[in-house]
Formats: C-alpha cells, structure tokens, sequence
C-alpha cells in the first residue's frame, strides 16, 4: 500500500515538474506592443523636435512683406501642391514650413497660392504649370513640389504667392539666398529669403508666413 502511495505521489511530482517546465519555456518575451510603444513615442517626440525647428519661430514675429503681385499671376488656379512635373525645366526643390500667427500659433486651413517661372525665366500664361494652391494641414504646415525659378530681364530668382487666413489675403515673393541679382532686384526682400539646402535631391526649402494676427 505504502509503495503504491508512494508511486502516486512521484507520478504527480513528474507531472507538476513538467508543467512548470512546459509554462517556463513559454514565458512571453518582450511583446511586439512594447516595442511598437516606444518606437511611436520616439517618432512622436522626433515629430515634435522637427515642428519645432521648422516653425523657426519666435513671439512677437514679425509678419511677412507683402510685395507686388506682378503681371502673371492667374485666377482659378488648381488646388495642387505638386507643381513639378515631367518635362517642366528647373532644379527640383521641395519647399516645407508653416503659416502661423505673430505669436507663433500656427494656422489649419490656411490658403496658399504659388505662382512662378520654370528654370528658363517661363511662365505658363496659357495654362497651368508651375500654379496651384494647397490649405495647410491641422499643424499649420505645408508642402509644395516645384523646381527653382529662373531668373528673366530685371527680376531675381522668386516664387509668387498669396497667403489666405482668418479672412485676409497676404501677397508677396520668396526669393533664394546667393543670387548675385538679388540686390539688383527692386522688389527683393531680405525677410523674404528661402532657408535652403543644396545638399538634398531634391534642394529642399523652409520657410515659415507670418501673418499679421496676434
């Protein structure tokens, strides 16, 4: 009887040894949650870090220099924020920033139209290349696809626009750093100069509209 008892209870030490085995090699290792957890906040803190920077913008700001809207511009423009097209002559660029307020607030919604010659100095007075308009997104931020203007007699390299928000409309130019004709140019601003990077394919661009609300 004894031994019988005996056989038992090794049986259940055996199986309970077993589960313990079978429940250790199971154990979960870090999950795909965790992980995936870290990785959004990190890309959340660098998506912070980057607004940041691109916004490039200190309260009070001063707001932007409204300037000519010169002969060429169209209306009726398509909303398009790719203007860079196959076969349009020209450095491509990608220029990226913001609309925001004096306070550095930036602004949803916001309406920009660019207008602007190709690389030889062209506009399309017939059509449409190289014009359209886009709103900015919940962030106030923007992105436009377009190549580096040319320069024509009398006029630097530019970029037209017009910026709508809360209601009024901005007009003015982007003009790029480096350009011998610059200072030769009677419309050019230095307040308006695009920050750029040539080191990028495409360049890359930033600048940020103040506009003229609190």
């Amino acid at each position: 009887m004894m031994s019988r008892m005996r056989l038992v209870a090794a049986a259940l030490l055996s199986i309970l040894i077993a589960g313990c085995a079978g429940t250790t090699a199971a154990a979960p290792t870090p999950s795909a949650t965790t992980s995936t957890g870290a990785a959004s906040a990190a890309t959340a803190t660098q998506a912070t870090t980057t607004t940041d920077a691109a916004l490039a913008c200190t309260a009070p700001a001063t707001a932007l220099v409204e300037l000519t809207e010169g002969p060429y511009y169209k209306a009726n423009p398509p909303q398009n924020a790719t203007l860079r097209t196959a076969g349009v002559a020209g450095t491509p660029l990608t220029l990226t920033g913001y609309v925001v307020s004096k306070s550095c607030q930036p602004i949803a919604n916001a309406r920009l139209d660019f207008w602007q010659a190709d690389g030889n100095g062209n506009y399309d007075n017939s059509g449409y290349t190289l014009r359209g308009w886009q709103l900015t997104d919940a962030n106030g931020a923007y992105h436009l696809e377009t190549v580096i203007p040319g320069l024509y007699p009398g006029r630097t390299e530019h970029i037209h626009f017009k910026v709508t928000a809360n209601g009024k409309t901005y007009t003015s130019q982007l003009f790029f750093p480096a350009v011998s004709q610059n200072e030769g140019d009677s419309i050019y601003s230095a307040q308006m100069l695009v920050k750029l990077n040539t080191t990028t394919s495409p360049v890359t661009g930033a600048f940020t509209f103040v506009v003229n609300v609190a």
